[in-house]
């Protein structure tokens, strides 16, 4: 079981995250790049009006930077297989089988826990933005994922209408709280480039969890048959 865990993550993660670091530089670096210049101070946004002191970033920083986002991207997706994986084999021994279209709601499934539901009360932040603390916000994100998990855990396996509605509290809970928020909200970037930044962290994320549970899926079912 152990093997198959691993192999299955490994092979799933290691592709999603190569995929992950694909669309980041074609959809959602332009974008953090664009925004780490209001926070320089090289653009200045005002009034509609944006002036430009120095746009270009050097080369041989964005080479650098590029090749560790390949490796975080690539690291990251295969910590997210091994739990996504590690769920799935649990689930298997309950009796639910594991194919690879099913693998594909678990993939959902992954994008709700960790993207979408943390992003409801806590968006991601583009440089040059107020922000808050940030040990509270991962504190926060934590637990909100953790209750999601357990909550869409409660809706696909509970048997009484009493799981439901936990999970229903599980899911709500975070977000009544509220998510840790800065005292004032100002910024040198533009609300604009903050929502782009927001909604294609959110589609990239999506894209992506949808290939890992797909990929999860597939390699653990020929993981399967091979033995």
């Amino acid at each position: 079981m152990f093997q198959k865990v691993l192999t299955s993550a490994l092979l799933a993660g290691f592709c999603a995250g190569l995929v992950a670091a694909a669309l980041q530089f074609l959809f959602i670096q332009p974008v953090l790049l664009h925004a780490e210049l209001y926070e320089s101070g090289e653009l200045v946004h005002f009034g509609g009006h944006a002036i430009s002191t120095h746009p270009d970033l050097p080369a041989f920083a964005l080479t650098i930077r590029n090749g560790l986002l390949v490796l975080f991207s690539a690291l990251l997706y295969v910590g997210y297989a091994l739990l996504l994986v590690a769920c799935m084999g649990i689930a298997e021994e309950c009796g639910v089988a594991i194919t690879t279209h099913r693998g594909l709601i678990w993939g959902i499934a992954g994008f709700v826990v960790f993207h979408f539901a943390p992003t409801f009360s806590l968006p991601p932040e583009v440089p040059g933005v107020a922000t808050v603390d940030l040990g509270d916000r991962q504190v926060w994100w934590w637990l909100t994922s953790f209750a999601t998990a357990l909550a869409l855990g409660m809706i696909a396996f509970g048997k009484s209408l009493t799981f439901w509605v936990i999970a229903v509290v599980l899911i709500l809970a975070p977000h009544l709280i509220g998510a840790p928020q800065p005292d004032s909200f100002a910024g040198a970037a533009p609300p604009e480039l903050a929502a782009l930044y927001a909604s294609r962290t959110l589609g990239v994320g999506l894209a992506v969890w949808v290939l890992l549970g797909l990929l999860s899926g597939y390699f653990w079912q020929s993981e399967s048959t091979e033995t």
